[in-house]
């Protein structure tokens, strides 16, 4: 096959001695071309440019920021998706069943591109912009930014530093006072004030060092996208959501926590239009808008699965 193989080498994960393995490792068997991103958007415009001289696969080396730039560049080509973990989270790449290590990732792409277990999945959209496992609208964001702020901290801190931004952001950061947005169902023709949303194409939410934070267990690939919405952001709200999710359990039984299970499209809307509402894509941060059209894809996008994974009820 024609690979492209995209490198973020400021990825949490990522390394000069790594990237020289996954490089060797790949190009026993393929035909492997290497970049490097450098800036915000790079892996967009190699993703595209690699969709266009028809390659076969685009390998996505880097954090879920990178794997998102890639996809969204691919999605409605025939080039293929490949994910390989090199971030802090890897949210994506280990819900699809790869193991969180560089090395080992690459001997189960490479079996799944020679059993050919290249599938199409659906992909979620915010305002035309593709995403692979969710969309955070809200206090969640509000987090990122916080976060994105110190990104010189991010490679060496990793989830210390997102658990200390999420309690700045929740103690001074984010206004919990009252509702920040309108959510709207278009569908079912339904509506909701919250303070924070994910929108998920899959689950989990993220992973708190190797403990997955399920907020939704129904939350799966091809199954359309799940919110769900906290009206409350109260410390008994917010805790009993954290407990409950590392459980595995749903949130929705929480006062305070409501679930889409049905989020195909759907419309958020700040509520007051000079204050715009935060949101991020896969984990990165896109800015503040007054508005938000979120809506499902349905086999945007071909993946290619890891061998050792079992995806039937992803």
């Amino acid at each position: 096959m024609r690979l492209l193989l995209v490198v973020n080498s400021f990825a949490s994960s990522v390394n000069a001695r790594n990237t020289v393995i996954v490089h060797r490792l790949l190009s026993r068997s393929h035909d492997v071309e290497i970049v490097e991103t450098n800036r915000r958007g790079h892996a967009i415009r190699f993703a595209q440019d690699a969709a266009r001289r028809e390659l076969d696969a685009v390998v996505a080396f880097g954090g879920d920021g990178t794997l998102n730039e890639v996809a969204t560049g691919l999605a409605g080509t025939e080039t293929a998706l490949a994910v390989l973990p090199g971030g802090s989270t890897n949210v994506f790449a280990r819900t699809i069943g790869m193991a969180n290590d560089p090395i080992r990732a690459t001997n189960s792409l490479l079996a799944g591109i020679h059993e050919g277990r290249i599938e199409p999945i659906g992909l979620g959209r915010a305002n035309g912009r593709y995403f692979c496992f969710h969309v955070g609208i809200g206090f969640d964001a509000a987090v990122v930014a916080s976060v994105e702020r110190h990104a010189s901290l991010k490679r060496w801190l990793g989830h210390p530093l997102f658990m200390w931004s999420s309690a700045t952001t929740w103690a001074r950061g984010y206004d919990r006072s009252q509702p920040q947005f309108t959510i709207h169902d278009r569908d079912a023709d339904h509506e909701v004030e919250g303070l924070f949303t994910v929108v998920l194409n899959t689950g989990p939410y993220t992973y708190l060092g190797n403990r997955p934070i399920d907020l939704s267990p129904d939350a799966r690939l091809q199954r359309g996208l799940t919110a769900v919405t906290f009206t409350s952001l109260q410390l008994p709200v917010i805790g009993s959501a954290l407990l409950r999710a590392l459980r595995g359990r749903p949130v929705n039984k929480i006062d305070g926590i409501e679930e889409w299970p049905t989020a195909n499209n759907i419309h958020i809307s700040s509520k007051q239009a000079t204050v715009p509402v935060p949101f991020q894509v896969d984990g990165d941060y896109l800015g503040d808008t007054p508005t938000l059209d979120i809506d499902y894809v349905d086999n945007a996008i071909r993946l290619v699965w890891p061998i050792n994974s079992d995806h039937s009820d992803l």
